[in-house]
């Protein structure tokens, strides 16, 4: 199996993909999809559909090289022609994991944004939290006597 479909694999068991045509749909328009991947053979109709999902939005939508029943068979289905990922860093892996071609670059660039803002965010939240527990400390100079 390619490396990519099992970080497809791994976002199923983790609930972390969408997967089908009307659940990718719903978690484009909520803005949680962060990546819409179309099987290679699906139909034209449904890449159409794939596209107009995300197009206005930041989300992306790529054509991955693989056939529904190689994307069905990653998540346990007898075919898929569509899955939405709502984890950036698995998306970003998954891109990744397809090679650097010139058409997948773009793509990765902006996941590698979307993720590294989100563990920022993710690092900041736990040190509030953290500061509300024991209390942000304060330096020599910053204390008064």
């Amino acid at each position: 199996m390619h490396k990519a479909l099992n970080y497809l694999s791994i976002a199923r068991k983790g609930g972390l993909v969408e997967l089908g045509e009307e659940p990718c749909g719903g978690a484009a328009r909520a803005g949680h999809a962060r990546l819409v991947v179309v099987a290679s053979d699906a139909s034209d109709h449904t890449w159409r559909r794939a596209k107009s999902y995300v197009a206005g939005t930041s989300q992306q939508c790529i054509k991955a090289p693989f056939s529904k029943d190689e994307l069905g068979q990653a998540t346990g289905r007898s075919s898929l022609a569509m899955a939405a990922f709502t984890d950036p860093a698995l998306a970003l892996a998954f891109v990744k994991a397809l090679g650097e071609s010139d058409a997948y670059r773009e793509v990765a660039e902006e996941l590698d944004k979307k993720s590294k803002r989100i563990r920022q965010r993710q690092n900041e939240e736990k040190a509030h939290q953290h500061n509300k527990r024991v209390g942000k400390k304060r330096s020599a100079a910053g204390k008064k006597d």
